[in-house]
């Protein structure tokens, strides 16, 4: 027969686990000290980076955004502020602050013919003829860390993905699924029918129009009734490149 342990056996046992806890507590007070130390060297090794390479960050958009890749794996953002260490030493948070500014400007200058919807690669183009006399380059990358910061207006200002395109929607209209496989079929030649729409997703007839009345009623899509078949066509902007045709100069 087993002895049932005694009262002194509880009190080891209990004993025992509690120094297994604050050895636990312990080793793990260590690690994150350690971390924290190799987070400070990061950062300062990062600040030293930066000091010698200003230049070629504000310059160089391919440079820019791989030194923002830098400072996220250590978890600084540059962007955070334009007070401090980084908007002093790169001027950088200005830098999105005025792309940012001009991306709400192009946005509203196209919406008349978008809706509020345009391509990410279009506003792009639109936004470096805006600053053609600015020395610094800007890319995707930069439209898009620009784009990120002006969701504290609210609704809209956001980039979706749409088929093989990202797109940005800068008015509080949400698409559906019904919605964006639209748009999706329509990048192929930047309009769709009904029919079209009918016989490749495969959807009723009821389906198809409802989807497409309301993306024209939006803004999103616009119609073309001259054709000789006698089937109306829903241009789509945003997949397309009317946008380019409206003046953008600063």
């Amino acid at each position: 027969m087993r002895r049932r342990a005694g009262i002194g056996g509880l009190q080891t046992a209990a004993a025992a686990r509690d120094q297994y806890r604050l050895l636990g507590e312990n080793v793990a007070k260590i690690k994150t000290d350690l971390m924290k130390e190799q987070l400070a060297t990061f950062r300062s090794q990062l600040e030293d980076f930066a000091r010698k390479h200003k230049n070629d960050i504000r310059k160089n958009p391919a440079f820019r955004s791989q030194f923002h890749e830098m400072c996220a794996k250590v978890g600084v953002d540059p962007l955070a502020s334009n007070k401090g260490f980084w908007a002093e030493l790169l001027g950088i948070g200005d830098f999105y602050y005025e792309l940012g500014v001009q991306i709400v400007e192009i946005c509203l200058e196209t919406r008349s013919h978008n809706g509020g919807l345009i391509n990410l690669q279009e506003l792009c183009t639109l936004l470096r003829q805006k600053r053609k006399t600015s020395r610094e380059a800007v890319s995707e990358d930069d439209c898009l860390r620009a784009i990120s910061k002006l969701k504290v207006l609210g609704s809209g200002f956001e980039v979706i993905s749409v088929g093989k395109k990202k797109l940005v929607r800068s008015v509080p209209t949400e698409l559906n699924k019904d919605h964006n496989e639209i748009i999706e079929l329509a990048q192929g030649q930047e309009f769709v029918t009904v029919d079209e729409v009918e016989r490749r997703l495969s959807w009723t007839s009821g389906r198809a129009i409802d989807a497409l009345d309301i993306l024209l009623d939006e803004g999103f899509a616009m119609i073309d009734d001259g054709h000789k078949d006698g089937k109306r066509r829903y241009w789509f902007p945003c997949v397309s490149s009317i946008a380019s045709t409206v003046n953008t100069d600063a």
